[in-house]
């Protein structure tokens, strides 16, 4: 309880809930004794496939015997999430310990949940100052919160697309501005960019890039994987050739994810990541609503022995990367979908055409930025016959399902928590 009220209190510090500068953040660090300084870090920045990414890291550097700390956001079930430390999420009593200091030396001062959770977090961070720190960039990277560290191990791209163009002035919502805001104040020293879903977006990272004087390893310049029978896929480096099980990741899309934080993890000298450290990793990752099936509790029972799936992507190149695995599924597709206010809701949509056999919009609970649930039902267009269900259960219920359908869940990271919490 104690948690909440502080929580509470310093989502009211700032009128809104982003407001892109460094300043704030950097003073409030800066009485805090700039906790950011002579950390190891790795930045993460990009627009789908951070958190699988961060989630292959944090699994090779356990099974190395590495201790770590990462921030993560948003988080899906509960705050803690963000915030690991030790390998371990952060209990209740210390992250509470943790941002009563924070508040304390804040004194009232205006500025955003967001910064105000980053500074914590290098407050926490601080304690273990010998630990590998994985930080996620929020919204864009250029302006974030994240974006006040001195140096860096490496940086990390992965896959660049069109979100959140509401933070972008009205004539600059274009991919070149996005790749700009994520790429263009990366610090130096070594930079790894993820396969792209398309040449021309590679080419223009290459471009922004082009007077960062880091090494960059970019995907099939400096390293490449090829998916292969038996369960196996092959990575390959400048350093060498791995044959490699595939990962407990559902969808191959999830490779291209593993390859990156492998080719990360080997391009940082001091690590000394080996062959079947990376073996044992990459089959024990820990990651949660990204196509995650939920195999047992009060949803499941409702479709019985139909799979259900769910996963938090948003934007739509989430939606190609999902419905590349749904063509590989040969049976019925059920398509239950929520989303926030400010997506680009007909476009995801769109990528489900002719892949899935009914779709179900449904509210968001206790998200007052999310799109209603007969909105978002109105707006699609092109899908024939569209129901709404008022709740996640009434949903799942309505379903018409033969033997073999799967159900998918999906559209937002916040419908995905409201989904494992109910579930």
């Amino acid at each position: 309880m104690k948690l909440q009220k502080i929580l509470n209190r310093l989502q009211k510090l700032h009128p809104k809930k982003i407001d892109l500068s460094l300043n704030r953040i950097k003073n409030l660090c800066k009485k805090l004794k700039n906790p950011q300084k002579n950390i190891k870090s790795i930045s993460v920045v990009g627009t789908n496939g951070k958190n699988s990414t961060i989630q292959t890291i944090r699994s090779i550097l356990i099974a190395a015997g590495i201790k770590c700390n990462a921030y993560i956001s948003p988080h899906i079930q509960k705050i803690n999430e963000r915030f690991i430390y030790n390998n371990k999420e952060v209990e209740d009593e210390e992250l509470y310990k943790i941002l009563s200091e924070v508040e304390e030396i804040n004194n009232g001062e205006k500025i955003t949940y967001f910064e105000i959770l980053t500074a914590a977090f290098f407050l926490g961070a601080k304690k273990f100052k010998d630990n590998i720190n994985i930080i996620e960039s929020g919204l864009f990277h250029r302006f974030d919160a994240t974006n006040i560290i001195d140096a860096n191990l490496a940086s990390i791209i992965t896959p660049i697309g069109i979100d959140h163009t509401d933070w972008l002035p009205k004539n600059e919502k274009t991919i070149d501005k996005i790749i700009f805001e994520k790429t263009s104040s990366l610090l130096k020293s070594k930079i790894i960019v993820s396969k792209q879903y398309d040449e021309e977006t590679q080419k223009k990272i290459k471009k922004s890039l082009k007077s960062n004087s880091s090494k960059k390893i970019f995907f099939n310049d400096l390293y490449s994987f090829s998916l292969k029978e038996n369960n196996f896929f092959y990575y390959e480096d400048e350093y060498g050739g791995l044959k490699l099980p595939m990962p407990n990741l559902i969808g191959e899309f999830q490779i291209t994810n593993v390859a990156t934080a492998i080719a990360t993890l080997r391009n940082i000298d001091e690590l000394k990541i080996s062959e079947n450290q990376i073996k044992e990793g990459i089959t024990n990752i820990q990651s949660i609503a990204r196509l995650q099936e939920i195999k047992f509790g009060k949803l499941k029972s409702i479709v019985k022995n139909n799979k259900l799936f769910v996963d938090g992507s948003h934007n739509p190149l989430g939606a190609k990367v999902l419905t590349d695995y749904l063509d590989t599924i040969h049976y019925n597709k059920h398509l239950i979908v929520g989303m926030m206010l400010n997506k680009e809701h007909q476009e995801y949509i769109n990528f489900f055409k002719n892949k899935i056999n009914s779709i179900t919009t449904v509210d968001i609970p206790n998200h007052p930025n999310s799109i209603k649930g007969q909105d978002l039902k109105n707006k699609i267009n092109g899908f024939g016959r569209v129901k709404y269900k008022s709740s996640i259960q009434e949903a799942l219920k309505s379903l018409k399902l033969d033997e073999g359908d799967i159900i998918l869940i999906t559209g937002s990271l916040y419908l995905a928590g409201e989904v494992l919490n109910l579930n």
